[in-house]
């Protein structure tokens, strides 16, 4: 038993690794000796856990995934409306990957050349998916316009809050990603939400800015 939390933890060391040096360097910049050097481990620890750099990029993707699927349970949860759910999620994962080198990662994967392996959907693929379900449902509630094209909107949704975090990267600190979201929630919620509405979601939008890891 000790020996297999050995392995697991040196497994999620090496992965760690990993992710802090594609988020910051780039995944075809990073060698596996860079990783092997940023770990702290040996050669052979690495290949005994990943035969290749792609094994690598594909756990990290598997770790997005399943932050992401958690955190759709967990902001859906207690009653709360869809469109509040959604909001959520978004500020939790603006937060999470100012903490988490395998959420930024992740999102840098998803953005260049690497594609998860199936049944593994692509990051953007499962974003998509998990908006347009919250969107449906907050029409259905009467908290999004009744008109409003859910494709539409949810790709666009999707677009803004991947494209902020990747402008973000170059050109401020990635703590700065809560307030961009409200900004975000701020454009969408004044176009998408009723006027009878409006003022409840604008004032959600303030304060899970303020909110540290709001589920």
């Amino acid at each position: 038993m000790a020996r297999q939390v050995r392995a697991e933890k040196t497994r999620a060391t090496i992965i760690t690794a990993a992710a802090d040096l594609f988020d910051r360097q780039g995944y075809e910049a990073t060698s596996l000796s860079d990783i092997v050097g940023h770990a702290r481990v040996t050669k052979g620890a690495l290949y005994f856990h990943f035969s290749a750099k792609e094994d690598l990029a594909h756990a990290i993707l598997e770790l997005q995934s399943a932050t992401c699927r958690r955190l759709v349970r967990d902001t859906g949860a207690r009653g709360r409306t869809s469109l509040e759910a959604l909001m959520r999620l978004t500020f939790c994962m603006a937060r999470m990957s100012a903490e988490d080198p395998v959420l930024r990662a992740g999102l840098r994967l998803a953005t260049g050349v690497t594609r998860p392996r199936p049944p593994l959907s692509h990051p953007f693929t499962e974003w998509l998916d998990i908006v347009s379900a919250r969107l449906a449902a907050a029409v259905e509630e009467a908290d999004v316009h009744p008109d409003a094209d859910i494709d539409v909107v949810a790709h666009s949704l999707v677009c803004f809050f991947v494209g902020t975090r990747v402008v973000g990267r170059a050109r401020e600190p990635v703590t700065r990603q809560p307030r961009r979201t409200a900004e975000m929630w701020q454009l969408l919620i004044r176009g998408l939400v009723p006027v009878t509405r409006r003022a409840r979601y604008l004032s959600l939008a303030a304060r899970l800015e303020r909110e540290p890891a709001p589920l």
